[in-house]
């Protein structure tokens, strides 16, 4: 059975986001996911609060960062400068004359000719996901559909995880498949069930139909995959 929260549990995760602790700290803490962690936050705070105190947290986990290797850098140059002998040069003492001699070269002007040719621009391929055709699937995986075997559909902006994504990505259309049958019933509410796919080059497969279902993208683990 999959261990759960309690809800003395709860309060404490909620008070330590509060205090400003990030949520990988917190999940390593209670040694949940940072998916779980983030769905419990917004169960518990709502949406809107959950976004707002994450934003400053990580501000101030930045902060905290910036500062501390500050320190460290002038700790390391206050060292150097006790260690090393200075000596200070009087503008009176510089030989322009002799600079002059050493650097032959210093009045001469070198003309670069410039380039004939035009350097092409490469579209910028979209980082937050891999496309399908470049995707190795296990060789079996486990989807959640409702009594009617109906795929279970939902808007990228469902998942936490995601939220980063711009709001043209966060509308997209997705589905959802699973590694683990374990982690699968975790998220399987009592209408629905979870069945197996034996042959995952199916989504390959049926990619044009989903894509004509307006479904744009797979949610594998850690991996947004783009059909």
């Amino acid at each position: 059975m999959a261990k759960r929260l309690t809800e003395k549990e709860n309060e404490k995760l909620v008070k330590g986001f509060k205090r400003g602790k990030t949520i990988k700290s917190l999940s390593e803490e209670f040694r949940f996911t940072s998916v779980t962690i983030i769905r419990k936050l917004k169960e518990k705070l709502g949406v809107s609060i959950y976004r707002e105190l994450n934003s400053k947290n990580k501000k101030s986990a930045q902060e905290n960062i910036i500062y501390r290797d500050k320190n460290i850098n002038n700790d390391n140059i206050d060292s150097n400068l006790k260690d090393s002998e200075y000596k200070f040069l009087d503008i009176n003492e510089i030989d322009e004359d002799k600079d002059e001699k050493n650097c032959p070269h210093a009045s001469e002007f070198i003309e670069i000719t410039p380039l004939n040719y035009e350097i092409e621009s490469t579209s910028r391929k979209e980082l937050s996901s891999i496309p399908i055709s470049e995707i190795n699937f296990p060789d079996m995986v486990y989807m959640i559909v409702d009594k009617n075997i109906e795929l279970e559909i939902r808007y990228l902006r469902d998942y936490p995880q995601w939220d980063f994504l711009p709001d043209s990505d966060l509308n997209r259309k997705s589905i959802e498949i699973f590694n683990d049958i374990k982690v699968a019933k975790r998220f399987c509410r009592k209408e629905q069930k979870v069945i197996k796919v034996p042959n995952t080059d199916v989504f390959k497969i049926a990619a044009p139909n989903l894509i004509s279902r307006g479904i744009s993208r797979i949610i594998s683990s850690e991996q947004l995959i783009s059909l």
